[in-house]
């Protein structure tokens, strides 16, 4: 239970961004919308979700936070972030929907991108040159 509230006062908006991405991979079927005629707009998708929710858990952890802890950033911002992706691709035939490895390509490059902002918040945050 003290995790639990921990990463509720710590990590509100990862928690939430977290949630959005399970709750729209696995829970509901997206109707479809104009902007599928976009070339890999599925891809894109998954880019900006992945990549946001990474960057908003760097965020959140360097304004809690006074020193970094390397190891716990690379497991759970990035390692952590990939695997969910993947685990997410592999359950969603089990739900209806088609899993992809396209996806999880898409997943972990929003993954990576969001690492080097959240690098870059870092310097601007804790004023590193």
């Amino acid at each position: 239970m003290k995790i639990a509230r921990f990463l509720l006062r710590k990590f509100p908006l990862t928690l939430l961004c977290l949630a959005l991405i399970v709750y729209l991979s696995l829970v509901i079927d997206i109707p479809e919308t104009p902007l599928d005629n976009v070339a890999l707009i599925d891809k894109w998708t998954h880019f900006v979700m992945y990549g946001g929710s990474c960057a908003v858990m760097w965020w959140e952890y360097l304004r809690c936070h006074q020193r970094m802890n390397w190891p716990k950033m690379w497991l759970y911002a990035i390692i952590g972030m990939m695997v969910l992706g993947g685990v997410i691709e592999i359950l969603q035939p089990y739900v209806g929907r088609s899993g992809e490895w396209l996806d999880f390509v898409a997943d972990a490059v929003g993954v990576l991108l969001g690492a080097g902002i959240g690098m870059m918040m870092k310097k601007i945050m804790w004023k590193e040159h």
